[in-house]
């Protein structure tokens, strides 16, 4: 890997990589850091980190390559995400040229060496990986590509000479970030929990944060004993979605089941798959489940069958985020039986979750988690802990009246990788910690006004120019408008700034909706997003609204509720809340959540204020911007995706000087609803009261 110009982060090239910036910090310079997410892994891309002495690491953008290309969590080299970090370095008077070093989000060395090792250590069965052709983290066939990326990168970029990469560990890179970036000191322990599909070393790896460092404590050393892989098995050989895809559709489905643990009928033989061992550790039980030899062809064992019934084979499973429309795919009934699987995997799973968090706080003594990998992505499973974990349950085990406090980055998974690696370095060269996460907005830039108007100038997209957000008055009349379409249960599309980063649409790239119209979810599974009808729809709010409406718990109110901004935890309903915004209240009662802060997005937190006036809530529908793949990154998938979705109203586009444009569907598509609306708006419906 040396030779191919990797060095490891303990290698005497990195070490006086490390000594060479931190005299440049400490002369008082500013050091730019990229982190990589490299082909041959899933999600590839690149973040780009400026350091200064005084404030430590500060996020420029993480620019996801699967937003540009529309291949979701493609692992292709990262060449678009690459071209756009460029752009906004020379935008800033700043060139590739000025990056003081590049880390990689995988020690790939490590990676190999556990994987062989994993295929010993599960002799004779672990040679039947060799020849699995299928994968969902790792791409054999860019691999090749990955170790040419030095080399590649100088070419890109027209460099003198390729760029060496310096390698940082998997789970540390998700700790690191995770920790800097939540709202916790460190003037006494904090938990940090990563519970991922797979590392570079194992799957299951804990720390504890304390005095401006983070020690790790623990690596379960195994790429089979995951709760991710457990989750990701069950819920795509049972649910009928490839990896990836079927997770959090799964956990959606979990709530129409049976979610009582003393009557599901799967639940406590189901258990059985998982070891709950000592201290914390969670063992798969290799007589039931057989993805340690074989995940995808033959993932079940006998007893598994047994109750669950036979897995569905790779050939039988739909990619939804491959495809147009649910109505050209076959499925199979969602019978009670089938969801009630479902809950069973989901408490299984929260058990287990539960069961490691207990053995991390009992050993650090701590009160506060931060809770990342690729598992944190399950809302609901993280509620879940903060119910568990009660005063009872810390004055039992820590003889102290608290309760857990838990904190989720936007970027869990391995979106929030390549962040990562870029912290700890700045970290090595002797930076300070960095400013907490307050938002998600870091993808790409805000277009110009004229690549909007260029994508809009086809035959079948209408548009015009209704306003402009870059002074207080227009920025009002814009979202009062927003309102007033919401408020006629139009569906609209708002496009503006940075996209979110991570997998969550927070309000840049979102599609919005009346919440206390019960016909809205039908509406935008079927017309919109053309999805499963047992697909959620998520709540944005206010603060105020947020409180009113669902029961925020104190463990998730450091810095003022910062853990329910990035829709990364589920929260109970209020009684009178599916009444009132029955849209947004799941099967379970529970909604998964963002509060929105004008400081972060002035424009949608104005438009929940003037759904306040319009609708007397100030809370919307928020799904994400797309249809069958990434979110809308750029002006002209933003165009492909109102193409694409035939009961979107309108899409209102935000350039980067404040204009707003309306898009909205031409020709014989052009409904005249918007139209309509808009004109209505004009007239007699501005600024207009409940």
């Amino acid at each position: 890997m040396s030779l191919a110009g990797f060095h490891a982060n303990d290698s005497r090239f990195t070490l006086r990589r490390i000594d060479e910036l931190r005299a440049k910090l400490a002369r008082g310079e500013t050091v730019y850091l990229a982190g990589l997410g490299l082909p041959g892994t899933h999600n590839s891309g690149v973040a780009l980190i400026e350091v200064t002495p005084a404030q430590g690491p500060r996020l420029i953008v993480n620019n996801e390559e699967e937003r540009f290309s529309g291949d979701k969590h493609t692992t292709q080299y990262p060449r678009a995400a690459l071209d756009a970090m460029r752009a906004t370095l020379r935008a800033m008077g700043r060139d590739v040229i000025d990056i003081d070093a590049w880390l990689t989000s995988w020690d790939y060395p490590d990676l190999l060496g556990t994987l062989l090792r994993s295929i010993v250590e599960e002799f004779p069965d672990g040679l039947k990986l060799l020849r699995t052709k299928n994968s969902v983290s790792f791409d054999a066939k860019r691999l090749e590509q990955m170790t040419r990326t030095p080399k590649l990168l100088r070419k890109q970029f027209d460099l003198p000479a390729r760029v060496p990469l310096l390698m940082m560990p998997h789970h540390d890179n998700h700790a690191w970030f995770s920790f800097a970036a939540s709202p916790f000191p460190d003037d006494e322990p904090v938990a940090v929990a990563v519970l991922d599909g797979t590392g570079d070393l194992g799957s299951v790896s804990t720390y504890v944060a304390r005095d401006g460092g983070i020690a790790k404590l623990y690596c379960n050393d195994s790429v089979f004993d995951s709760l991710g892989a457990f989750y990701s098995v069950i819920s795509s050989t049972q649910g009928g979605w490839t990896w990836l895809s079927s997770e959090g559709r799964y956990m959606g489905a979990a709530a129409w089941g049976d979610m009582d643990r003393t009557s599901n009928p799967y639940y406590a033989r189901l258990r059985e798959v998982l070891d709950f061992s000592a201290d914390g550790e969670i063992r798969l039980n290799r007589a039931m489940g057989n993805w340690y030899c074989d995940p995808f062809d033959n993932p079940y064992k006998q007893p598994l069958i047994d109750i669950l019934g036979a897995p569905l084979k790779p050939e039988q499973l739909w990619n939804p985020d491959a495809v147009l429309r649910v109505e050209d795919i076959q499925h199979r009934p969602d019978t009670q039986e089938r969801l009630d699987k479902a809950a069973a995997t989901q408490l299984v799973f929260e058990d287990a979750m539960i069961h490691v968090v207990a053995g991390l706080l009992r050993r650090t003594g701590a009160h506060r988690l931060v809770l990342t990998g690729g598992v944190a992505l399950n809302a609901l499973g993280n509620m879940r802990l903060l119910e568990h974990f009660n005063e009872a349950w810390f004055e039992r085990e820590q003889g102290r009246k608290v309760n857990l406090h838990l904190w989720m980055p936007p970027t869990p998974g391995d979106p929030g990788v390549t962040i990562g690696a870029a912290w700890i370095f700045a970290h090595l060269i002797g930076a300070p910690r960095g400013a907490p996460m307050t938002h998600a907005f870091y993808c790409g830039d805000a277009p110009a006004s004229q690549e909007i108007a260029t994508v809009l100038a086809v035959d079948d997209i209408n548009s015009k120019i209704i306003g402009d957000i870059s002074t207080p008055e227009g920025l009002e009349a814009i979202a009062d408008l927003m309102a007033y379409l919401v408020a006629q249960n139009g569906i609209i599309a708002v496009y503006q700034g940075a996209a979110e980063t991570g997998p969550r649409a927070l309000g840049h790239r979102s599609i919005l909706a009346n919440p206390c119209d019960a016909g809205t979810r039908e509406r935008l599974n079927e017309r919109v997003k053309y999805r499963e009808a047992i697909r959620p729809l998520a709540p944005m709010a206010t603060r105020e609204a947020a409180l009113d409406y669902f029961d925020l718990l104190e463990g998730a109110s450091d810095a003022d509720y910062n853990a329910y901004n990035y829709m990364v935890l589920t929260a109970q309903s209020k009684p009178h809340a599916r009444d009132k915004i029955p849209s947004v209240i799941h099967a379970d009662g529970t909604g998964r959540i963002q509060i929105v802060r004008a400081e972060d997005d002035p424009l949608t937190h104005a438009y929940l204020k003037a759904l306040g006036r319009h609708i007397g809530v100030e809370l919307s529908v928020n799904t994400s911007f797309n249809v069958a793949g990434p979110i809308a990154q750029t002006p002209q998938q933003a165009v492909e995706t109102l193409h694409r979705s035939a009961g979107l109203d309108v899409v209102l586009m935000v350039a980067r000087d404040g204009s707003v444009t309306a898009a909205w569907h031409g020709g014989e598509r052009d409904s005249g609803r918007f139209t309509a609306l808009y004109q209505q708006w004009l007239t007699v419906g501005r600024m207009s009261k409940v």
